[in-house]
């Protein structure tokens, strides 16, 4: 929800911001910054809020447009005037899209922000948002009243943030700095309002771009140019489903026959959304709120202090997968490095150990080769596996191995039963899962899907190939190796 204050509290808020952290993984919201309220800090209870060290004495007394007087304005902090302007967009890509507005607020990469996301009603799962969307695109009227920043030569980090970077992965204390601090700074807020109208084009939707274009064309005029005199028969508001959102500056509108949403944000202003555009206009200067931020990243300002790579990838993959805050921990906790097993150091020809190795074959047609089979077990001890492999080792006939790739450590979080021989899945008996690979006359491979049972919650930590005969033929098995979870529950993933 928008922070709604008057003119003159908006303008200080929007002072105070300045250099505060932020997760960009959220909108673009005042009252979202990272603040902390302590009984020492005197009259500004904003002071140690700041990431970033500037000279509170020191200030100076700035008039904004429309006669707003600010008080010691730090000196770093330069405040200028703004702009009525009118911006429209391409049709866009969502990767694309992302990217601009990534540029905006001066953030780089393609992951989306969490202003993209707002914007366009996305949920957050990116890879999932991008398959539906096939263009996007917006139009849209800006007002900046005033612009606040802080002058880059000033961008140095307190000492305070410095220290709370853990020195090694530790989970709990690195979601700890990302909850307290956020992922960046704000080093740059523009106030006033806007009224734009995002569109987004499903794959359903056969339009070409110059269409969607103008569809979004005509939207617009008669938003801002007619919005006085608005046409009851206009033909793209035909078999549209009025939307609404909890948040009160959103409405939109679905046109199921060219698969378009269409979506009206305001920011700034009065909440009335029963006002038209020209009366609405003129509430922004009493009712202003942020319209776009700058930022950069925490860890930009981190260099030399040890740790800081930690809390870079850290950040890095909790705006990748956005996690919540609750599950942060254990999701960081399980972002331990990944091996292979056996390590290709093990697969030598000169380690004894393969003198010992269990081996037979497979034959698909008369005249083919035989297919020789490691049939050793893989076993990585108590630790997760998270991807396995078929591989050939030629140095050994072309002798067709499993491995197993799987975490350097234990979770902390995993509480494992302790069991020597662990869980192994059973052969499956049903003959329509043996497959052939080219005649029936020949071996056969089981395609059934590796099960646990009833058991739950378990995780793999073993696997090898077997092969059991068949009547005159053989099938080739897989078996996996579990081992058991101690006090999980399940829970439905919404």
């Amino acid at each position: 929800m928008a922070l709604k204050l008057p003119a003159a509290e908006a303008a200080n808020v929007a002072i105070q911001s300045i250099g505060c952290g932020y997760d960009i993984s959220l909108d673009l919201r005042l009252n979202d910054r990272k603040r902390r309220y302590l009984s020492d800090v005197g009259n500004n209870p904003y002071r140690n809020c700041r990431l970033i060290e500037i000279e509170e004495d020191e200030g100076r007394d700035i008039v904004l447009p429309g006669g707003l007087l600010l008080l010691n304005v730090p000196g770093s902090i330069k405040c200028d005037e703004g702009e009525h302007t009118r911006l429209h967009s391409d049709v866009l890509s969502f990767r694309l899209m992302s990217e601009q507005f990534n540029q905006e607020l001066s953030l780089s990469g393609k992951i989306p922000s969490g202003h993209f996301n707002s914007m366009f009603e996305f949920s957050g799962n990116w890879p999932e948002d991008a398959s539906t969307a096939k263009t996007l695109a917006f139009d849209g009227v800006f007002i900046s009243l005033y612009t606040i920043a802080l002058e880059e030569s000033h961008m140095v980090l307190c000492d305070h943030v410095k220290k709370a970077v853990p020195s090694k992965w530790e989970p709990a204390l690195l979601a700890r700095f990302i909850e307290k601090f956020g992922t960046h700074i704000i080093v740059g807020v523009k106030m006033g309002g806007k009224d734009v109208l995002y569109m987004k084009q499903h794959y359903a939707s056969s339009l070409e771009p110059s269409d969607v274009q103008q569809r979004l064309k005509e939207m617009t005029h008669k938003r801002f140019l007619n919005s006085e005199h608005t046409s009851q028969n206009d033909k793209y508001d035909i078999r549209q489903q009025q939307l609404r959102f909890p948040n009160s500056d959103t409405s939109s509108s679905y046109s199921y026959e060219e698969h378009l949403l269409s979506i009206f944000k305001r920011r700034g202003g009065s909440d009335d959304r029963n006002l038209k555009h020209n009366e609405w206009l003129h509430t922004v200067q009493s009712e202003p709120d942020v319209i776009t931020m700058s930022f950069i990243p925490i860890t930009s300002l981190l260099n030399g202090v040890l740790g800081s790579g930690y809390l870079s990838h850290a950040i890095n993959l909790y705006l990748c997968y956005k996690p919540p805050f609750e599950e942060l921990c254990k999701f960081l906790d399980f972002q331990l490095p990944r091996q292979w097993a056996p390590l290709f150091s093990e697969l030598s020809l000169s380690d004894p150990q393969h003198e010992q190795q269990s081996t037979t074959s497979l034959q698909f047609s008369f005249f083919g080769p035989k297919l020789y089979l490691n049939t050793n077990k893989v076993d990585v001890g108590m630790m997760p596996v998270t991807g396995l492999r078929l591989y050939l080792n030629r140095e050994r006939n072309n002798q067709l191995e499993i491995h197993l790739q799987h975490l350097s450590g234990i979770p902390k979080f995993f509480q494992l039963e302790d069991s020597v021989n662990g869980i192994s899945n059973s052969d499956s008996d049903d003959r329509r899962y043996y497959e052939k690979v080219q005649g029936k006359n020949y071996d056969y491979v089981c395609t059934a899907p590796v099960e646990s049972g009833n058991r739950i919650f378990l995780i793999v930590n073993g696997a090898h190939l077997h092969v059991r005969d068949h009547g005159s033929k053989k099938v080739l098995f897989l078996r996996l190796r579990f081992s058991e979870l101690l006090g999980c529950t399940a829970r439905r993933s919404e």
